[in-house]
């Protein structure tokens, strides 16, 4: 496990960069999760670090393989100094720690909920799960084991979650595509759904 997540920081670290600050959450009954910070320009990058140690099992498994199934680490990325993002680590760490806990399987296209706002005064409560591969490759372990992917994470507000659970995935992304919207954005509104 230890040599996992060594792994998994120093693919963070070709990714992003040396992170300029981190933070452990323990939950009980689950491992510690981490969650790395890595200041990019105008853009703030928040990575968890512990969720792939052990591979996600599906809930209706009779036995957890302990060496096969996904594994996965979770990237949220912001625009800097317009909210208090940092108040999202515990909400990430929440996110990361989810398999564990709830036995889900976060794979893209999920909506993950927190039930709360992500930061003081987001409008989002929950995250779409993008496609793995943009901003960090795909960290190949050794067989058996599944490689580790890098989901982003895009926040989406009770409006957006609502419309996506009805359409899809794929359309709500399309409809951000064409209105343009930042999602890196922490102060934005919600797409126009109509």
């Amino acid at each position: 496990m230890a040599e996992i997540l060594a792994l998994v920081e120093a693919r963070l670290r070709t990714a992003f960069g040396d992170p300029d600050a981190r933070a452990a959450v323990t939950f009980l009954g689950t491992d510690r999760i981490e969650v790395l910070r890595f200041a990019e320009g105008d853009l703030v990058r928040y990575a968890t670090l512990g969720m792939s140690a052990h591979p996600m099992t599906d809930p209706t498994a009779v036995v957890a393989d302990p060496v096969r199934g996904p594994r996965a680490e979770l990237v949220l990325t912001v625009r800097a100094g317009l909210a208090p993002t940092d108040k999202l680590l515990r909400p990430l760490a929440v996110l990361a720690a989810s398999p564990q806990v709830e036995g889900l399987v976060v794979a893209p296209g999920a909506s993950l909920d927190v039930g709360d706002p992500l930061w003081e005064g987001a409008p989002f409560s929950s995250v779409l799960v993008a496609e793995p591969g943009g901003l960090v490759e795909d960290l190949e372990l050794d067989e058996p084991m599944d490689p580790v992917q890098f989901l982003p994470l895009l926040p989406m507000t009770a409006n957006e979650a609502a419309w996506k659970r009805v359409h899809g995935a794929a359309a709500l992304q399309e409809r951000w595509l064409a209105r343009g919207t930042d999602l890196r954005d922490p102060l934005r509104t919600a797409v126009a759904l109509d």
